[in-house]
């Protein structure tokens, strides 16, 4: 009997087995033990005894089962979860009530024994793997995957179980339980054994289980993917291509939109969730081996010998990229590189079977994920605009690109360009639950990407290459409105700073166009962040200069499109708040960025009301900048600065008197003087150095005064330097002369603007109103005369205007000296002082000038022995001018003004004689402003010289003269009637 139960138990063993099992060897079992061990585990009591068989015992009875009778192998494993069950339960008590107590006994809901009994498992389990893993590994690795799956939901919300968001604390809480630990352990040495053979039973069985308990279940995905990455990632997306075939996705598009609308995977493919899971958990270590699987199951669904699998392997790959944007930021970048012409065309021909739909919803996908990229997307769309670019005339080395792979680089983005700009301009607009809340923006990922690439758009974008600026242009705008203000501010900035021709800037001004409805402060964003730019050293000066250009140029537009002359009109406005710091630049280091700003300042508006210290800083400068220009003979800079200083001028007649201040100052100091002819009365090195320079080295004057010098027996006298004994006076240092006619242009250069400077300051409410032979503005003069006297003669600026005695002005001589050899030494004072005559009765404030010039030629004529006055032709051409200069500021009459017409047919005793005729005229006349009437209807100022007196008596020595000469002067005594 017991020899035919055990025959059956044999022969039911080998029916019922795994194929090709073999249980391992275990002691014999008479049939009747077998019966009573069956009866035992179906009605949970001791046949024998009759008692309640205690969970140990009972799953000691199932273990037994499962050794010596295959057929109860699924009943055993289905008893033993619940052992497993109480295990895991008791730990999760243990944690709650702090750890187990001594003497308190087995806990509520488990008992002894239970320990030993889950390692009993793991070793029957294990032997049946290692003796046939082909027929067990399978079974254990299903059940134990599915256990672990069904645990991790059911205590998923037990009180102290961490939420699934917290992988590593839940890992860590289910890996310190035995039971689950041990189930583990188990899975791993299935999945271990299957490695070599075919491990998609077992990958399988954990992508079923994920799709069922996930998220609870990932902590068991993580530790199997951090075990086995390379065979978890290939057999994972193998299996999940099968699967992704298997429910009819193998068609492009079939399921892509509405994984992509759903936010997951769908139904029909269920395991696809999984391995995006799966994938996403451990692309945060293993995203190396992800990429590289992941790029060559692309590349191998373009072979030749592509299986029907393989085949669906791109639109597969895509909505994995649409479903997880981790591994779509993985493979963005490394697949765009892996975008060969040959891989092109490979994909072309690949797809262009398709039909239009399919392709549509391909090409719909694609843009989708590319909105949704951020790693690499500059990358991404330099490949897409050179991609779509049309082919070159000059082809270059290697396999072409076929004509479609081109339309449908073009087509996406031109796609592309359409999508985000919707989802650019309907960010606040919510549009469904789904949408974000108007608070809250949805981001746009590649745009974000492509924030700190701005100026490389900009750059791309000036490069005018057919499509592919209008492209980038566009883009760049959408980009501008999605990241104001700041990437609005910098791609207007880049634009206006890099562009080099009127066709280049155009592209400023139409993106200002299209960003100013929405943006409306933006210009002068731009215009602050190119003051910022600039004073903080980013720019190099060829890039400032360029700028400078630019910003002029558009405010110069007019007419024409509304764009560039709204624009320029705004933008002027604007950079004239910015007038300071723009005026500043006028001192600039670089020639070439101080003449651009000054051409933008000579093109820009001025405000109406600008503070006396930042004017001041501005006529300063700009006066500086006109010096410069005229010294580098810059045709092109002398009219920008000029024009600069004729408008600061008519800001307020302040304004005026400041400029034309500055402008006498400069004109008669150090190295500008040497523009119009004047000879220095310093070493011209060291005049230059200061003037350019203006600084002096202390230490190098004390070199240059004390070299050589033997203190020791010399005393005090030995410091003196006048020259070396025997060799005459030191030669003085040579200084750069200026030729004549350079002197003269300069000169008249020089009195052009100073005039514009002087008509400009005008006082007047109405200068329109003016008539036009009014001459110099009076308070403009009187600035020029101050100034002028100030600079030749500053310690009697301010001094009297009456006309002194004949004898005291013997107490001046040396003044007088001084100041004859500044005329003579610059011939730029003369012209000068005819400025200041033009505006009567400005010239009475150079009273001091003329007195001591007057007293100097006298003196001179008075000393002269030659015969005739050609002798001495700079006192000639002086005595004529000081008179000519002293008549048009109706100093004197016009009969004694007209005198200095005969000077150069004379002795000189006789000019003598008539000059101190008029010195007698202006000491009982003397050159007062309250002298003179003003005329509203001309407009001017005049002197009735009648209310003066007789004039002739001051005539009788010019009539002597004539009388004496008549032979010569006889034509001209007509004009010396009073």
């Amino acid at each position: 009997m017991r020899r035919g139960a055990a025959a059956a138990a044999a022969a039911m063993s080998g029916l019922c087995d795994p194929p090709g099992a073999a249980s391992p060897p275990r002691p014999p079992l008479s049939a009747q033990d077998l019966a009573q061990e069956v009866k035992a585990f179906l009605s949970g009591v001791d046949p024998v005894v009759g008692t309640k068989l205690s969970p140990s015992e009972h799953a000691r009875c199932a273990l037994l089962l499962l050794r010596s009778l295959p057929p109860a192998r699924h009943a055993a494993l289905e008893h033993l979860r619940g052992v497993f069950d109480d295990q895991v339960c008791s730990h999760l008590l243990e944690r709650e009530n702090g750890g187990p107590h001594p003497g308190a006994g087995p806990p509520a809901g488990g008992a002894p024994g239970l320990a030993e009994v889950v390692q009993e498992v793991q070793r029957v389990l294990g032997d049946f793997v290692r003796l046939n893993p082909q027929a067990w590994a399978p079974v254990v690795s299903a059940w134990s995957i599915d256990l672990m799956g069904q645990l991790s939901s059911k205590y998923a919300g037990r009180h102290g179980v961490p939420p699934p968001a917290g992988l590593n604390e839940l890992l860590q809480l289910w890996m310190s339980c035995g039971a689950t630990r041990t189930l583990m352990e188990i899975y791993t040495q299935c999945l271990a054994a299957m490695i070599g053979a075919c491990p998609d039973a077992c990958v399988d069985a954990l992508l079923d289980t994920s799709v069922q308990h996930s998220p609870h279940f990932d902590w068991v995905v993580a530790h199997i993917g951090s075990s086995f990455p390379g065979t978890i990632i290939n057999r994972v997306l193998s299996c999940g291509l099968k699967d992704f075939c298997a429910h009819g996705a193998a068609a492009p598009g079939d399921l892509l939109f509405g994984g992509a609308a759903g936010g997951g995977g769908d139904k029909r493919v269920p395991k696809i969730a999984s391995v995006v899971g799966i994938l996403g958990h451990l692309a945060s270590r293993h995203s190396g081996s992800i990429k590289q699987e992941l790029l060559r199951l692309f590349h191998e669904s373009l072979t030749p010998a592509r299986d029907q699998h393989q085949k669906a392997a791109v639109p597969f790959l895509l909505q994995l990229a649409v479903m997880s944007p981790p591994l779509l930021g993985a493979i963005s970048s490394e697949l765009v590189d892996s975008l060969k012409p040959n891989v092109l065309n490979q994909l072309h021909q690949h797809f262009s079977s398709l039909p239009r739909e399919d392709l549509d919803n391909m090409v719909g996908i694609v843009v989708h994920l590319i909105c949704q990229t951020s790693a690499g997307a500059y990358r991404i769309l330099q490949f897409l605009v050179n991609t779509a670019m049309p082919a070159s005339v000059i082809t270059p080395p290697g396999p072409g690109l076929h004509d479609g792979v081109r339309e449908a680089c073009d087509r996406v983005i031109q796609l592309l360009l359409l999508h985000l700009q919707k989802l650019v301009y309907n960010r606040g607009n919510p549009g469904g639950p789904a949408e974000p809340s108007p608070s809250s923006p949805r981001p746009v990922p590649f745009l974000d990407a492509l924030r700190p690439h701005v100026r490389d758009l900009c750059v791309e974008t000036l490069r005018l290459e057919r499509k592919r600026f209008l492209w980038q242009h566009q883009l760049l705008s959408l980009l501008a409105v999605y990241s104001a203000p700041h990437s609005a501010t910098d791609a207007l900035f880049f634009l206006l700073t890099l562009a080099r021709s009127q066709e280049e800037l155009a592209l400023a001004t139409q993106l200002y166009a299209v960003l100013s409805s929405c943006l409306p402060d933006l210009l002068p964003a731009t215009v602050k962040a190119c003051v910022c730019q600039i004073h903080a050293g980013r720019l190099p000066e060829p890039q400032i200069a360029q700028l400078f250009r630019n910003l002029a140029l558009v405010v110069q537009w007019e007419g024409g499109e509304a764009g560039p002359a709204a624009m320029g009109a705004q933008l002027g406005a604007i950079l004239s708040r910015h007038l300071p710091d723009l005026a500043q630049l006028l001192l600039h280091r670089s020639p070439d960025v101080a003449e651009a700003a000054s051409f933008l300042l000579a093109v820009c508006p001025l405000p109406r009301a600008v503070p006396p210290a930042h004017l001041l800083a501005a006529v300063r400068a700009a006066v500086h900048q006109f010096f410069a220009v005229l010294r580098r003979e810059n045709a092109a800079g002398v009219w920008y600065s000029g024009r600069v200083l004729a408008r600061l001028s008519a800001v307020s007649p302040a304004a005026a008197k400041a400029v034309l201040q500055h402008l006498v100052e400069a004109a008669l100091r150090g190295g500008n003087a040497e523009l119009f002819g004047a000879v220095p009365e310093k070493p011209a090195e060291e005049a230059s150095r200061f003037e350019e320079t203006g600084d002096v080295s202390l230490l190098d004057v004390n070199r240059r005064f004390t070299a050589a010098v033997n203190f020791s027996g010399g005393g005090v006298w030995s410091v003196f330097h006048a020259g070396v004994i025997g060799r005459g006076l030191k030669t003085p240092t040579g200084h750069r002369e200026t030729a004549p006619e350079a002197a003269t242009r300069n000169a008249q250069t020089f009195l052009s603007l100073l005039l514009r400077c002087c008509h400009g300051g005008r006082p007047t409410d109405h200068p329109a109103l003016t008539p036009p032979g009014a001459g110099v503005n009076p308070e403009a003069a009187k600035a020029v005369a101050a100034a002028l006297v100030e600079a030749v003669c500053p310690e009697a600026a301010g001094g009297d205007l009456v006309w002194p005695p004949e004898d005291q002005a013997r107490g001046t001589v040396e003044r007088d000296l001084r100041i004859c050899r500044r005329f003579r030494q610059n011939p730029l004072l003369f012209p000068l002082l005819r400025v200041v005559a033009a505006g009567r009765p400005a010239l009475c404030y150079c009273s001091v000038l003329l007195r001591g010039l007057l007293a100097s030629l006298m003196a001179h004529w008075d000393a002269s022995r030659e015969p005739r006055t050609a002798a001495s032709p700079w006192h000639l051409a002086a005595s004529c001018s000081l008179v000519a200069c002293m008549a048009e500021g109706s100093l004197l009459p016009p009969v004694l003004g007209n005198m200095h017409e005969i000077f150069h047919h004379l002795a000189p005793f006789e000019v003598h004689l008539l000059l101190l005729s008029v010195w007698d005229y202006l000491r009982e006349n003397s050159p007062l402003p309250q002298k003179f009437t003003f005329h509203a209807q001309r407009g001017v100022f005049l002197r009735d010289f009648a209310r003066d007196g007789d004039v002739g008596k001051h005539l009788a020595v010019l009539h002597s003269v004539l009388h004496k000469n008549i032979h010569r002067l006889g034509l001209l005594a007509g004009r010396f009637r009073p």
